[in-house]
């Protein structure tokens, strides 16, 4: 059975934005919660529909009533006419249908009522869809505004590297480890201490340069 546009305009008031938003940390938040602005959106144009849908329905029980309104007075000018011809038989061929009309009158009174109702129900479900919608895009908003923060942030873009030092460290310490049988190599990988531990590999092969260098000298000046 397909879900009635009350049962979907209550389940979208009544549900929870925040809630929705960490119970999907594994898929993508943001392109989940434009998926369901657009079916905010959907039910907004249904709810649309259905109050254009019951303000034509007044409409027309409004003239339909005020025209049996008119018959009804028409027929009475027409009875009294007929009795003062002397037609009885056309007055009560009138007084049946003025009867006919007065049994619509109470139903058209009922349906006038009925949608009225409808065209009140559905307006206030559009003014509680809007706002609810607007909650929701703010929210959207705010939440790709602070991932954006996130991703932008000083302290973010200092410390991704260094997660990814120690990552590929802990990596290289497993293999080693399995290939070798060496334990104790698993403590992290400070960034700053590799820095340093590079800066140390590059003067000592700098002086292995100059060291081969003025060994090639001395041997160049004892030829001389």
């Amino acid at each position: 059975m397909a879900e009635s546009i009350t049962s979907r305009v209550s389940r979208v008031i009544t549900g929870n934005i925040h809630h929705l938003i960490d119970s999907i940390e594994n898929a993508n938040p943001q392109a989940v919660m434009a998926q369901a602005i657009r079916e905010v959106d959907g039910i907004i144009d249904e709810v649309g529909v259905a109050l254009g849908r019951a303000t034509a329905n007044k409409h027309l029980a409004v003239n339909r009533l005020a025209e049996q309104n008119r018959r009804h007075e028409q027929l009475s000018t027409d009875i009294e006419l007929a009795l003062n011809e002397g037609r009885e038989d056309l007055a009560k061929a009138a007084v049946a249908a003025q009867l006919d009309v007065e049994a619509q009158v109470p139903v058209l009174e009922l349906s006038i009522a009925n949608a009225a109702n409808e065209e009140q129900e559905y307006q206030g479900y559009l003014t509680a869809l809007r706002a609810r919608r607007r909650e929701m895009e703010d929210t959207l908003n705010e939440f790709v505004a602070s991932r954006k923060q996130t991703d932008t942030t000083p302290a973010a873009a200092a410390t991704a590297p260094d997660r990814r030092l120690e990552k590929a460290g802990a990596s290289f310490n497993r293999v080693l480890a399995r290939q070798t049988g060496l334990g104790g190599l698993d403590a992290p990988i400070d960034a700053a201490q590799a820095v340093k531990m590079r800066e140390l590999a590059e003067l000592a092969r700098n002086n292995r340069i100059e060291e081969r260098l003025a060994a090639f000298r001395t041997r160049t000046g004892e030829k001389n």
